[in-house]
């Protein structure tokens, strides 16, 4: 099968199926649309073929649409705009970037320090940046609040480039590139790192996938704070350089709808089309840019695409029959790679060759002039055309398609090549040709001297390059990328909005998610406050009692409600508004996590302060998302992560995968998680108000901390808050709750969230029937208590003079007597954390392996984690082992029917 047969769908087969009855007729159609063509020019003609497939449509003729055009530029030369630049003044600057770029990668190879680096991907990418830097990016001194931009992560050398250029950053730190703490204060990150350079980078972008996510939900929440009156970011853009190769990933393309679904006319994604992957090309047997049209397109996308430089430009206006365009079509990505990794000579005989036409198009040209001819994406016309249609495009994001060349301008060891991503060094013969390429002034000696203290070169302070590099920058609002942090303006609520909370539930039963939504309820109407809170849902908001925030906090809809509700006469109406507080990304939990991130990051982004709220199934939020929480920590996001409906054993009816037993310890990983599992309503409020006062509070601390507090579906006894209660014990993960007042032998029994329930049954058990006095611990976080822990180990070990600190749990359980056993609806892992810390006999009662489905108390015997299996263990590790197996056998301890702990009910 040929190349033209294997990629005959570019021209979308439109009349392949249809016979022609009148050649003749139609031959004098085509004539006319020519003439319309030459005598009016493109756009006209555009117009009328819309108009016409408009009308057809009305009359219902069948046209297929058309998802992929010609490989060619679709902005037509003649509707280009003017370059508005000084073009040879940016050309200039841009071999600098492009020089100190890879040098700086050069020299991070140097012996005794081999850190690595990318030289190719920068090289690539450059004029699809600089156009941006010198025309459209805005930075945040702009009156219009400045853009966003998602750098291209592994492009980065490039952004120092030009903070070197900028004066922003000195020699000293191109060289501490990827040494961050050996090079300090002077090291750089390998990629944005916001979290490691927070003063120049805004966001993370090279977790593949995620960054096309974030971007688009970056530009949605631009608009949910335009549309709810908190800021006016009409006049803001979102830019997202991705990779081609990128794209791939199911979160690059799987929430292209929602953009497209709310008209983010402010969201730009530029995709670098250099064809390759980091191992070899994209879709070496296919088009990747015809594909990702398409797909763009069918997602309701603006496409440009920008494939072909000036050079091009009269080729394609000889081409009157399409001979051209049909080469260009037919040619696989595997080839156009090679022909960049090659010569002149070999385009000439191997594309142009494919048809005499071509050939004899070319025939005047030098193989110097063959090997000129750019591909689009260095082209800083074509480019400049392609950003201004993308910002004044309306109603629809826009993708722009720009084909480039991995490594371009580094020759032919780098320029196209597989191996491309994973060079790292020159050697001496490549230096010399890339300095002569950009015409760097530095010698043969510097380069042999010493090849690995390759000079960088920078022209001077007072260099008219420099001086209008940074003239677009001051009048575009300055430099980029930069991250601010405001002055906090928050003003938290007082006392009075948790009060409700502490009051527990009285008569009725209520568990810890509806005690967690009245708490989140009332801080929604703390005036000067309820307005920040963002709830971010996906589609469970009534499995977690939240119906009752649609008829007045309003779902988020930047359309509004234009239908007639079918619950319009119920109380509790679904309502979406444009002014709607609550974020609502449907079953997208990926979505949700993004949101999360831009709502979490408002105060800096966007000077401010908001405090996003996710609400989730516990089971589908570590576990699933856990890439995206650690970009939304590298961003350093503040907010609430609520995982509902958590631990083993609440969910059974909905089984194994429902069945969450670990998110705990995966959150454990993430050291911008704080960890809570509270068991009463007064625990959360004291847990939320003191995270309150971490992310927005005055204190010295690290602000940049997300909360995950888990909590449950089960209906309990809501405790009121008890009097004298350690509140600190609260906020730092251990308090003693219930001592017990029975005499007898003693042990101490641990428990967190939906297990303390068990182990006051168990102290009451262990009291009346076997005459042991247990006292109950509740333990809102096992996670932080190691943590803290680890902390003193470690200050301890690296002042060994000193007298150490005592860790916070050691302090708490100092004095406890007997033996401890812990039990929780999570791995035994997570209680386990702390067992060096506590010098007490310690152990362990956990749901590990599988979940299922089955009652409560079942699925809490089968595990061996419930309130008679707390007593077994207690009486066996006060070495009472008649007693402990009477127990046993009394409490038939083998029979999961014979469970007693938990109750029934609670939304599944």
């Amino acid at each position: 099968m040929s190349a033209g047969e294997e990629t005959s769908h570019i021209r979308s087969s439109l009349i392949d199926q249809l016979p022609d009855k009148d050649p003749e007729e139609t031959s004098e159609w085509l004539e006319a649309f020519d003439q319309l063509v030459e005598t009016h020019g493109t756009g006209r003609a555009e117009y009328i073929i819309r108009t016409l497939l408009q009308r057809a449509g009305a009359k219902s003729i069948g046209v297929p649409m058309v998802t992929t055009t010609d490989y060619v530029n679709t902005i037509p030369a003649d509707q280009e705009p003017e370059f508005p630049g000084d073009e040879e003044m940016e050309r200039r600057y841009r071999r600098l970037l492009r020089w100190n770029a890879a040098i700086m990668v050069h020299r991070a190879q140097r012996e005794g320090i081999a850190v690595g680096g990318h030289i190719s991907s920068y090289a690539g990418v450059a004029t699809l940046y600089e156009v941006g830097h010198n025309h459209f990016f805005r930075g945040q001194d702009h009156p219009g609040g400045g853009d966003q931009i998602f750098f291209q992560g592994h492009s980065s050398p490039g952004n120092y480039a030009r903070a070197f250029l900028e004066g922003r950053l000195s020699e000293e730190h191109l060289d501490g590139f990827r040494q961050e703490i050996s090079a300090a204060p002077h090291g750089l990150s390998s990629y944005p790192h916001p979290r490691l350079m927070p003063e120049f980078w805004q966001f993370p972008t090279v977790s593949m996938g995620i960054g096309p996510m974030n971007a688009i939900y970056q530009a949605q929440f631009n608009r949910y704070l335009h549309n709810r009156g908190i800021k006016d970011t009409s006049d803001q853009n979102v830019w997202a350089f991705l990779g081609d190769g990128e794209m791939d990933e199911p979160e690059s393309r799987g929430l292209l709808h929602l953009a497209a679904n709310e008209k983010l006319d402010n969201l730009h994604f530029v995709i670098n089309c250099n064809l390759q992957r980091l191992d070899g090309p994209v879709r070496g047997n296919g088009k990747i840019v015809q594909e990702l049209e398409a797909f763009f397109r069918g997602a309701g996308w603006n496409v440009i695409k920008v494939l072909w430089g000036r050079e091009w430009d009269q080729l394609l206006a000889k081409d009157d029959d399409g001979e051209l365009v049909r080469v260009m079509n037919e040619t696989l990505d595997g080839d156009y790679q090679t022909y960049k990794a090659e010569s002149g000579e070999f385009v000439r005989e191997h594309f142009f060759g494919r048809s005499a036409k071509t050939k004899e198009m070319v025939a005047d040209l030098t193989d110097d002039q063959i090997w000129g001819l750019k591909r689009g994406g260095h082209d800083y016309q074509k480019v400049y055309a392609a950003y201004k249609s993308a910002v004044e495009t309306r109603e629809k994001p826009t993708v722009i398609l720009a084909q480039t060349i991995k490594g371009y301008g580094l020759g032919p060891s780098f320029e196209g090549r597989n191996a491309t991503h994973q060079m790292k060094k020159l050697t001496v013969d490549d230096l010399k040709r890339f300095r002569d390429t950009l015409r760097i002034p530095i010698s043969d000696e510097q380069i042999e001297a010493d090849p690995y203290q390759v000079p960088y070169y920078h022209p001077g302070e007072d260099a008219e390059e420099i001086a209008y590099m940074r003239e677009r920058r001051k009048e575009l609002g300055g430099p980029l990328p930069e991250r601010r942090v405001p002055a906090n303006t928050l003003e938290l609520p007082g006392e009075k909005a948790y009060a409700g909370a502490k009051k527990g539930s009285g008569k009725q039963q209520a568990a810890t998610t509806m005690a967690f939504v009245r708490l989140l309820k009332d801080l929604m109407r703390e005036k000067g406050f309820g307005n920040r809170i963002v709830p971010i849902v996906p589609d469970e908001a009534r499995t977690f009692g939240m119906d009752s925030f649609f008829p007045t906090a309003k779902i988020y809809n930047p359309k509004g409600q234009n239908y007639i509700s079918v619950d319009r006469e119920l109380m509790l109406a679904y309502k979406e508004s444009p002014q709607g507080q609550l974020l609502h990304p449907g079953i997208n939990e990926a979505g949700a996590v993004a949101a999360f991130t831009a709502a979490g990051t408002s105060y800096s982004t966007h000077g401010e302060p908001m405090v996003p709220f996710y609400i989730f199934y516990s089971m589908f939020g570590f576990q699933r998302t856990g890439d995206s929480f650690w970009a939304a920590a590298d961003q350093m996001a503040r907010g609430f992560i609520i995982g509902a409906t958590a631990g083993r054993t609440t969910l059974t009816g909905e089984g194994l995968q429902h069945a969450d037993g670990h998110s705990p310890i995966l959150a454990s990983t993430n050291p911008a998680v704080k960890h809570f599992d509270p068991a009463y309503g007064y625990e959360i409020a004291h847990i939320i108000e003191n995270g309150l006062h971490e992310m927005y509070g005055k204190h010295d601390g690290d602000h940049n901390v997300m909360y995950y507090l888990t909590v449950y579906n089960e209906p309990i006894s809501q405790l009121p808050e008890p009097e004298n209660l350690d509140i600190e014990g609260v906020k730092r993960g251990i308090y003693k709750l219930k001592a017990s007042e029975a005499e007898g032998e003693k042990v101490q029994l641990l428990a967190s969230g939906v297990s303390v329930p068990w182990a006051l049954e168990a102290q009451e058990i262990l009291a009346e029937e076997w005459g042991v006095s247990a006292d109950v611990w509740s333990v809102t976080s096992w996670n932080q208590l190691r943590r803290q822990a680890l902390e003193v180990e470690q200050a301890a070990m690296l002042d060994p003079e000193r007298e150490p600190e005592v860790p916070f749990v050691t302090q708490q359980l100092e004095g406890a007597e007997g033996p401890i056993i812990a039990s929780t609806d999570y791995t035994t892992a997570l209680p386990d954390q702390i067992r060096q810390f506590v010098p007490n006999e310690f152990a362990t009662l956990g749901a590990d392996s599988y979940g299922f489905s089955d009652t409560r108390a079942a699925a809490r015997r089968h595990f061996k984690i419930d309130s008679h299996s707390m007593v077994v263990r207690a009486l066996q590790m006060l070495g009472k082992k008649k007693k402990a197996a009477l127990a046993m056998e009394k409490y038939d301890l083998g029979n999961p029917q014979a469970g007693t702990s938990g109750t029934s009910g609670g939304d599944a």
